[in-house]
């Protein structure tokens, strides 16, 4: 007899000729839409049930100051860089610059529980109970690229998740019409893509990018509207786009990429209802918009809002330029970039707490505030701008903060030394950091894992602790 190719039966094969199947469908999407179907992968490779235990944050919102902002002029005082100012630290080589330099800002306790911040946060001072202030972080590398690289995803190489793709695959989307993880930047930053990156994690949890350098609804959103067909008729597009791509992948059993591409656009059209409402800041109170500022930071926070408001889960909101480039690197005139930044950013950062705490979302919304480092506490002598040094690169001990989300407000946690060179009290590394934002999200970042060319990957490898101090 001649040899004759079996025919695969893949599921979907079984659940037609079993009965038409339609039972099963109807029972399948039920309890999909109900969260309690993961894919095989997940299934094999994910320790349930997911959450492992009680969240604290059900969102979360991470504002980057893509650059670095500097410690020792922002929540990190060091008296000692006046005394010692000009001496080069003895770790580095003689020669390669100016030495310690003091900052010019004055710095005060604030509220009841006398967080300490620089003069440069007058709005943000008045939140200062709410504040969870990281005095000890410190990563691996002083260089843009890596160090963008590990504070998203764990790695300095381009290969992994990022941390809202982690976050959206562990726990899914509260909002079947928005995409559950959004990246809200008025420009391409560096490394640009690979930041909200789902990596090996299947397509549905990658970030949808969002340009905000203009904030028409129909500019944010390439192709919210059809030009010519009302929505019953992209209804039937859609319908018969779908029942194409299912004789496709129906002989393409478990086709992640090919699932990705049906699910999205499935939640394209489902957004071109909700999006035109949630993106459109426009309808907002005036007072509201002036709280934020009339800034690409101010307008994007105030969209991240409405976000959160609307349940996606993870936002990350970059502090950039219209051209991607990253403004907090102040190499020279640190004082006077430090000065225009942190004006912006402590004003929409202000409103945006205060906001959330209006309206009841702090105490379960986790906002995330820092850059990829921080900056020297010694200076950086530009041979252009000689009366104007910048503060170089710096990765062994900064500053970022945390607000809301089950975390201890008006909490100064750990030090760093006495020239803020490196973090020695309590020290906090971003693999640490990544730990306990997943646990405050409910998740056990070492039971979070995913299998993908022979081994079980997760966000923080085989490092990171939870920090327990800071949760309340």
């Amino acid at each position: 007899m001649p040899h004759t190719t079996p025919t695969l039966l893949n599921r979907r094969s079984m659940l037609q000729q079993a009965g038409a199947g339609f039972g099963m469908l109807g029972l399948a999407g039920a309890m999909n839409a109900g969260g309690l179907l993961t894919s095989t992968a997940q299934a094999a490779t994910t320790q349930n049930p997911l959450p492992h235990f009680a969240p604290k944050a059900k969102r979360v919102v991470f504002l980057f100051m893509n650059g670095a902002p500097s410690h020792v002029d922002t929540f990190d005082p060091k008296p000692a860089l006046k005394k010692h100012e000009g001496e080069e630290p003895s770790e580095r080589s003689k020669g390669r610059g100016a030495g310690y330099m003091p900052s010019p800002f004055k710095f005060q306790p604030h509220g009841e529980s006398g967080v300490v911040m620089s003069e440069l946060f007058p709005n943000l001072s008045k939140h200062a109970d709410d504040l969870c202030v990281l005095r000890s972080m410190h990563t691996d590398v002083p260089n843009h690229e890596p160090g963008l690289l590990l504070m998203h995803s764990g790695n300095i190489q381009p290969t992994r998740p990022c941390l809202g793709s982690w976050a959206s695959y562990g726990l899914g989307s509260e909002n079947q019409n928005l995409p559950g993880f959004v990246c809200l930047c008025p420009g391409l930053p560096v490394v640009g893509p690979q930041l909200w990156s789902n990596s090996f994690l299947p397509g549905q949890h990658q970030g949808v990018a969002v340009d905000t350098n203009d904030m028409a609804v129909d500019k944010l959103v390439a192709n919210v509207r059809h030009p010519r067909w009302d929505r019953s008729q992209q209804r039937k597009q859609l319908d018969i786009l779908n029942q194409l791509n299912r004789l496709h992948a129906d002989g393409r059993n478990q086709d992640d990429a090919l699932e990705s591409q049906i699910r999205a656009m499935e939640l394209a059209f489902a957004m071109q209802r909700e999006a035109t409402v949630v993106f459109d800041i426009s309808g907002e109170p005036k007072y509201v918009q002036e709280a934020y500022g009339n800034t690409p930071f101010g307008r994007s926070c105030l969209l991240a809002r409405r976000m959160l408001e609307a349940d996606v889960r993870f936002v990350q909101v970059y502090y950039v330029t219209k051209k991607g480039k990253q403004p907090w690197d102040t190499h020279s005139n640190n004082d006077d970039g430090h000065r225009r930044l942190c004006a912006d950013s402590d004003k929409a950062t202000a409103a945006l707490l205060g906001d959330l705490k209006a309206r009841g979302l702090l105490d379960d919304t986790l906002v995330i505030w820092g850059g990829e480092f921080g900056r020297t506490p010694y200076a950086q002598q530009d041979k252009k701008k000689k009366n104007k040094p910048g503060r170089d690169h710096h990765n062994t001990g900064f500053s970022m903060f945390l607000a809301g989300g089950g975390t201890r407000g008006g909490l100064m946690y750990g030090s760093t030394d006495e020239f803020g060179m490196h973090a020695v009290e309590n020290r906090m590394h971003v693999h640490d950091l990544h730990a306990t934002i997943l646990h405050l999200m409910g998740l056990d970042h070492e039971r979070l894992t995913y299998r993908y060319s022979g081994r079980d990957f997760r966000l923080t490898d085989v490092h990171g602790r939870v920090v327990h101090d800071i949760i309340a």
